[in-house]
């Protein structure tokens, strides 16, 4: 068995009554459900029982995302499995330095909290959406941005996926030609052209934050959205500032991952997007997601027989 990545899920991936089997089964989980609402009460409510249009909002989404990606983490971590390396997706990211001690989790969660509010605030300022273009190279779908005011490039899934910001005035003329290309575009439910230009307030207001914020070492490496790289505690504040506003190399960051040896990824949070990208990604790796007490189970008990027969 080679080494295990923990990979923390993403916003689009929210539903209805996600974490609360977590909360029911770990203890581990429930203490990081608690320690949120003790920050901002309501949190836990919304996750286990709110409306799924109430939990779609940005301001709301990261924080309960957070929550379900760090309990999932931590109660792997409580049955004994822990990672050699971790990442996050976007604000996945903020679970995933979290997780690696980077911040404690009242600080991860304050942090995520603003970081979603400022979001949130970025994305009422221009009215904007995201869609997952599909079947093309990275080029012609760069290409094709750049023949349309206000679209950009921003998570590069996988091979042949790649997800734009734009517009909402601009996006269907950049859609249809994607579809006269042999492209296929699949709009994502988000409320805002996050990781673009359009988050650069967003940006500004995260970097006020985290200049009055601790940053310790990470015990766990964690690769950045940003460079596809691993974490420093000097480079930490920067990564998060930028992450924001900057694309995210998903794949990239899942290739280097691999050529470190990783062969199994195992999903902490909400869905399991990330290990269908990963999959397109590579054949040649494990998946698994924790979302829930019986994902958590089949996970561990998994995990521990690759061990045992390695």
């Amino acid at each position: 068995m080679g080494k295990v990545a923990f990979v923390f899920s993403g916003q689009g991936a929210q539903y209805s009554g996600m974490g609360k089997s977590l909360y029911e089964h770990s203890a581990a989980a429930k203490n990081v459900f608690d320690t949120a609402e003790s920050i901002r009460p309501g949190t836990k409510n919304q996750c286990f029982s709110g409306t799924l249009e109430e939990i779609s909002i940005t301001k709301n989404t990261q924080p309960c995302l957070f929550c379900v990606d760090l309990a999932a983490a931590e109660a792997l971590r409580e049955a004994g499995i822990t990672p050699d390396v971790t990442a996050g997706f976007s604000l996945g990211e903020v679970a995933a330095v979290t997780f690696a001690g980077i911040f404690t989790t009242e600080e991860g969660f304050s942090l995520v909290t603003k970081r979603g509010e400022a979001m949130q605030a970025a994305a009422e300022q221009a009215d904007s959406a995201m869609a997952a273009v599909l079947k093309l190279p990275n080029e012609k779908v760069e290409e094709l941005c750049r023949m349309h005011q206000s679209v950009f490039p921003v998570n590069y899934n996988c091979p042949g996926q790649l997800v734009v910001a734009g517009l909402k005035t601009t996006l269907p003329d950049f859609l249809s030609d994607v579809a006269a290309n042999g492209g296929r575009a699949v709009p994502l439910n988000v409320s805002g052209g996050f990781h673009s230009p359009f988050m650069e307030s967003a940006s500004a207001r995260l970097h006020d934050v985290l200049e009055t914020m601790d940053v310790k070492e990470p015990t766990v490496p964690v690769y950045a959205n940003y460079t596809a790289e691993p974490y420093t505690k000097e480079t930490a504040k920067e990564l998060l500032t930028q992450q924001v506003a900057h694309p995210v190399r998903w794949q990239q960051t899942v290739e280097k991952m691999i050529e470190a040896g990783v062969d199994t990824f195992v999903e902490v949070g909400a869905g399991k997007t990330l290990c269908g990208l990963i999959k397109k990604t590579s054949r040649a790796v494990k998946v698994y997601n924790v979302e829930d007490a019986e994902t958590l189970s089949a996970a561990v008990q998994a995990i521990r027989a690759e061990g045992e027969n390695a």
